[in-house]
């Protein structure tokens, strides 16, 4: 298997995550309205009406959409400019690793510490993945 295949692989699962964030979400929401837990006028313009554990995989959910963003663009500027390396992969399974532990976390448990940990891992990983690429390509050119 390629290095380039190696590192869409935690790609596609990062995408899954955050489909799979979604796809938990809609139904809990729908059971709350249900059940009567939150009315659809409270929820309306807003999001702090959500009953907690609604909450944290909305917030679980959101949170892909903000670090997995650079790490979506680092992948295609390493693959367009044939930048992909063991270093680049392994820093990509590194990072979507965290964010399955740090989705995990926030879904269930939601202890902070635990949470900020799995974040930090991730935040590590990528800007080492990104300063790792932008010296590649400022030494060797693009």
């Amino acid at each position: 298997m390629s290095q380039a295949t190696l590192l869409l692989i935690p790609l596609f699962i990062q995408v899954g995550l955050t489909f799979a964030l979604l796809f938990r979400l809609g139904p809990a929401r729908l059971d709350a309205l249900r059940r009567g837990e939150v009315k659809l006028g409270d929820v309306a313009l807003g999001q702090s009406a959500w009953p907690e554990r609604i909450t944290q995989i909305a917030n679980a959910h959101n949170n892909q959409y903000q670090l997995p963003v650079l790490l979506y663009a680092l992948v295609l500027l390493a693959l367009v400019l044939r930048k992909v390396d063991w270093l680049i992969v392994a820093g990509a399974w590194i990072f979507v690793l965290s964010r399955l532990a740090h989705a995990y976390i926030y879904t269930t448990s939601n202890h902070v510490p635990s949470r900020c940990r799995a974040y930090g891992a991730g935040l590590v990983a990528l800007v080492a993945m990104w300063v790792w690429l932008g010296a590649r390509i400022m030494i060797e050119g693009a």
